[in-house]
């Protein structure tokens, strides 16, 4: 097959969205929406690389703290996950919709109750790719929190798959299912969370 020289893109390789989840210091949970998410190996075990771009509650909360949590982002919550990319992070009315939430079980980081499958994460290493507000982050995984009906062994991986639902984006502004549907644009499905929310200064991650 012929090949073409085009800009750098991810259009054809979308990742999997999370929901960061880290406390403020007023010990009040902040929720924001990435995707700039993978993995890696820290000595004997799994790790998580994340990549944070611009001024963030989040990156601010992640670095005062050192822990956070990512809740993988279905096609259930994918509202209320849209709107934690789409409000203003330092809004003093972003955390008043509705929210289920619980503590981690091994640190000290917001989970989103939503969600099936939850990170417990602890910085590892930070790495400034960019300005100071542009960064990698080489996390481990303290606990992995899974819903207990994906964990009864009697499902095969095209059923998890299907029954978790996770959500994809790419850089064309759009949400995908794993099945190849469009979920809608960025920043349209938090409207059915928060109608006429704006977008805000920190969107796409907050």
């Amino acid at each position: 097959m012929k090949k073409v020289s085009v800009p750098a893109t991810n259009d054809l390789c979308p990742q999997t969205l999370f929901v960061y989840g880290t406390m403020n210091e007023d010990e009040t949970p902040d929720f924001g929406l990435f995707c700039w998410f993978s993995y890696c190996w820290l000595g004997d075990q799994l790790g998580v690389i994340c990549a944070i771009g611009g001024p963030k509650r989040t990156l601010e909360n992640i670095r005062r703290n050192g822990v956070f949590s990512a809740n993988l982002v279905t096609e259930a919550n994918l509202p209320l996950a849209d709107y934690f990319g789409t409000a203003d992070g330092r809004d003093a009315d972003k955390m008043t919709v509705p929210v289920e939430w619980e503590m981690g079980a091994a640190l000290p980081v917001p989970v989103l109750s939503s969600s099936p499958l939850c990170f417990e994460l602890e910085v590892h290493q930070q790495i400034i790719t960019g300005g100071n507000d542009e960064v990698m982050l080489i996390c481990h995984i303290r606990s992995t929190l899974k819903d207990e009906a994906l964990v009864d062994g009697g499902h095969t991986s095209e059923q998890l798959y299907q029954a978790v639902g996770a959500v994809r984006t790419c850089i064309d502004n759009d949400y995908w299912a794993w099945d190849g549907r469009h979920l809608g644009k960025w920043h349209e499905r938090a409207q059915e969370i928060c109608p006429g929310v704006e977008i805000g200064a920190a969107a796409r991650g907050n």
